[in-house]
């Protein structure tokens, strides 16, 4: 019996050593309700630098938070002029830095922009300027995903 399940182990050690590790690119990349902040990291050219070492916190508003956006915005900023711009707003969503949930404190926090996020963190959760992180700690090989309801605005 102790050897079927030393097998077993070792079957399933051997699964999790040869699973491909996922980037946080990777991780937005595969969920459905990142679909639109997805096409903006493309159009903005931030593929390549987001799947790069990090570490990065992402702030990641879903397809909900970009429809809350004033009609035309999001088509307008996926133009090729507009790539400077998105590529703005983007980056004030990501932090230099791997910042588990645990670890949020109320206070600012610089971005990848140089602007600063205002972190409030207390009972009723955790908010980033005006947005409401709503699902945490999405852990990727060079960050962490912290999801939110608003794309929140340089």
């Amino acid at each position: 019996m102790k050897l079927r399940t030393l097998f077993a182990s070792l079957a399933v050690a051997a699964a999790c050593a040869t699973a491909p590790a996922k980037t946080v690119v990777d991780i937005a990349a595969g969920s459905p309700d990142h679909t639109t902040l997805v096409a903006a990291v493309k159009a903005a050219g931030l593929v390549e630098t987001l799947s790069g070492s990090g570490p990065f916190t992402i702030f990641a508003p879903t397809n909900a938070a970009f429809a809350k956006l004033p009609a035309g915005t999001v088509e307008s900023l996926l133009l090729p002029e507009n790539k400077a711009k998105l590529a703005a707003i983007l980056a004030y969503h990501v932090v230099p830095a791997k910042v588990m949930a645990a670890d949020v404190k109320s206070g600012e926090a610089p971005t990848v922009n140089g602007k600063k996020l205002t972190l409030k963190a207390d009972g009723m959760g955790v908010m980033v300027n005006q947005a409401k992180v709503v699902a945490t700690d999405l852990v990727g090989t060079n960050g962490v995903i912290h999801v939110v309801d608003t794309v929140i605005l340089p």
